[in-house]
This record gives C-alpha cells, structure tokens and sequence, in this order.
C-alpha cells in the first residue's frame, strides 16, 4: 500500500472513530452502519476533498450521506 492508500486509511479511521463517539456507538456498531450505508467507500472515494474539512462537517456530511 502506497502513501496516498496510507493516507485515505488512516482518514477513514479517524472519521469512524470520531462518528461512534459523537453518536455514542461502539465500534462494530459504527464499522456495520458505514458498511450498509456505504460510507467507507464514499470517504476512500472523496478522499481528496473531503480530507481538508473539519472533524464537525465531516460528521454532518457521514449523517447526510447516511440519510441518503
């Protein structure tokens, strides 16, 4: 795996680390709710962009994508 690879791993953990605290989830709880709605690959996908915003907007953003 590559530093970009490396990079879009890392950032998906920390967005799924910072969603199950917000929504008091544990771990496999979030991990299950990113996978049926899509949202691992939706951030590895928008890495590039989505990577520059901040840790709140991050989470709007996982909730409306969720929503969807």
């Amino acid at each position: 795996m590559g530093k970009e690879g490396s990079d879009i791993l890392y950032f998906v953990s920390f967005c799924l680390e910072q969603y199950k605290m917000q929504k008091g989830l544990s771990g496999s709880e979030a991990l299950k709710l990113f996978d049926k709605n899509g949202v691992t690959d939706y951030l590895a996908k928008h890495y590039d962009v989505l990577h520059t915003q901040g840790a709140a907007w991050l989470m709007h953003d996982i909730d409306e994508h969720i929503r969807r």
